[in-house]
């Protein structure tokens, strides 16, 4: 079993942005996070969320999302047309170049803030310039290297990568070759990380994952 757990995740899953405020505490092993492209995984999977399909069933889950985020004492305001104009690719890109200057965590928080926090738009450049000087990273660099060749195609081979290693959805953890997909599958990821044993099939639940 790989000592590295990775932590999947989008700025437009509620369930993500949850994970995102507490994985780091709750692993015993910190995770190595990695933004992914949530559009182009439901592409390659052909899935279609929770949060595409209005009615109650989607009122009731988002609820629910909204009394965890209390729960942990986040705001959570939902952005116009969430979730189908909110799948960024500004923000993952801007991500790695954070991980560049080694501010990962810190942008994918800020901008988490002003995504879902605070319902603001993250395919709004100075949104993510914002998200990236609150981070520590230099707005001009961001601005830059976040529409660079290498960064478009760092991100299509990290999410190429989550769907040949059997991700559907976010939050997942992968824990060697096991997959813990949902916000609250967390405790169960710890756990395994916990035993230290070998790792045997794949887990693809999809509890409160996106």
């Amino acid at each position: 079993m790989s000592s590295e757990p990775v932590f999947f995740y989008d700025f437009s899953s509620p369930y993500a942005y949850l994970s995102a405020h507490r994985v780091d505490e709750l692993l015993p092993v910190r995770p190595r996070w990695q933004p992914i492209l949530f559009g182009a995984l439901l592409m390659a999977t052909g899935r279609e969320p929770w949060s595409w399909h209005k009615g109650p069933a989607r009122d009731a889950q988002m609820g629910e999302c909204e009394e965890r985020a209390r729960a942990l004492g986040l705001p959570l305001q939902w952005p116009r047309d969430w979730p189908m104009g909110t799948y960024s690719l500004l923000a993952p890109r801007a991500a790695l170049v954070a991980e560049e200057f080694g501010r990962l965590r810190e942008f994918s928080l800020a901008a988490y803030r002003r995504g879902l926090g605070q319902g603001r738009d993250l395919t709004d450049l100075e949104v993510i310039l914002e998200a990236g000087e609150e981070a520590g990273v230099d707005r001009d660099a961001l601005a830059d290297r976040a529409q660079s060749p290498e960064i478009k195609e760092r991100l299509r081979e990290a999410t190429d990568g989550a769907v040949a290693l059997g991700v559907k959805g976010v939050p997942t953890i992968s824990v060697g070759e096991e997959l813990f997909w949902g916000d609250d599958r967390i405790g169960r990821a710890a756990e395994r990380l916990a035993e230290g044993g070998a790792v045997r099939g794949l887990t693809r639940e999809a509890a409160a994952g996106c």
